[in-house]
């Protein structure tokens, strides 16, 4: 099992950015594939961008796409999610997950994750 934690949040301007971290607790975090998604008020949690095991393949949103980018390092058990050029449809609740070796599932789909961090709220407002 893993426990996950985000932070970095906040509030920022149109334009402006912001890196989220994810922490992991445990021992086996390489072996877990990453994701983040989001959640609006009012609207469905969506997909954000993901990362394998290795951080060597990553995908995006194509809402996100050429502004946002995920990393992780292995050796902090950290998934990062470094976000750009910031718009007011961005604000949401972010979270970090993990999927495990054997999960099913698509790896876009809130079903293809095991474990999920408590959220971290990003505002983008003038």
């Amino acid at each position: 099992q893993v426990q996950l934690v985000e932070s970095g949040g906040g509030l920022v301007q149109p334009g402006g950015s912001l890196r989220l971290s994810c922490a992991a607790s445990g021992r086996t975090f390489s072996t877990y594939r990453m994701g983040w998604f989001r959640q609006a008020p009012g609207k469905e949690r969506e997909f954000v961008a993901t990362t394998s095991r290795s951080g060597a393949s990553t995908y995006y949103a194509d809402f996100v796409k050429g502004r946002f980018t995920i990393s992780r390092d292995n050796a902090k058990n950290t998934v990062y999610l470094q976000m750009n050029v910031l718009k007011p449809e961005d604000t949401a609740v972010y979270y970090c997950a993990a999927r495990s070796l054997t999960r099913s599932g698509s790896i876009y789909a809130i079903e293809g994750y095991d474990y999920w961090g408590q959220g971290a709220q990003v505002t983008v407002s003038s």
